[in-house]
């Protein structure tokens, strides 16, 4: 049973470098954007609260996102394992999926590392192809520096505990996929 987290700033590829591990492990990858647009599009008690904050341009409660994520890892095709794609985003959340897991807890946290220049180059890029208004320089950096504060700490907390995994996230999404395979393996 595989049971991964992937970690990494804005821009660093977790999205494609999980649907690739997802892939190679024959497991799902849970994302909370995926999950709040899943319980919103059905209307649930919880995407219905979810929405009252999204539409107002704030960030999920904790709780919420958490109350969604143990919903989800209830069901069956987790039983082999899973990719955690944004979340935990805190210590706080970190904390709360350990409660969840308890002593079948995760097994690998991959940290996807990019330097912030070549994350603003790919996010602007990105925002260029994809029509994206909102991606300016500013909010790149803005978002880089909410990272930074609050979800970089958890680089700590799993390497104290042995589970971190950084992987060179600057190249091919073949070659970075090529590498994160190796690193896995050698753990």
């Amino acid at each position: 049973m595989t049971k991964m987290i992937v970690l990494g700033p804005p821009g660093a590829g977790k999205g494609t470098q999980a649907a690739r591990l997802a892939e190679h492990f024959g497991i799902p990858t849970i994302s909370t954007g995926a999950l709040f647009r899943s319980h919103m599009k059905t209307g649930s008690e919880l995407g219905e609260l979810a929405r009252s904050y999204i539409d107002k341009g704030n960030l999920v409660p904790d709780e919420v996102t958490t109350r969604m994520l143990a919903e989800r890892l209830q069901a069956d095709d987790v039983a082999q394992g899973f990719i955690l794609d944004g979340y935990p985003r805190n210590l706080a959340q970190a904390a709360a999926l350990d409660g969840i897991l308890g002593s079948n807890g995760i097994d690998s946290v991959v940290d996807f590392e990019i330097r912030g220049t070549e994350i603003v180059k790919r996010l602007l890029a990105r925002a260029a192809i994809e029509g994206r208004s909102d991606d300016t320089e500013e909010v790149i950096r803005h978002r880089l520096k909410v990272y930074r504060e609050q979800t970089a700490p958890l680089q700590d907390h799993y390497a104290e505990r042995g589970l971190l995994v950084p992987v060179d996230a600057v190249g091919s999404v073949e070659d970075v996929a090529a590498r994160t395979i190796v690193a896995l393996g050698a753990r």
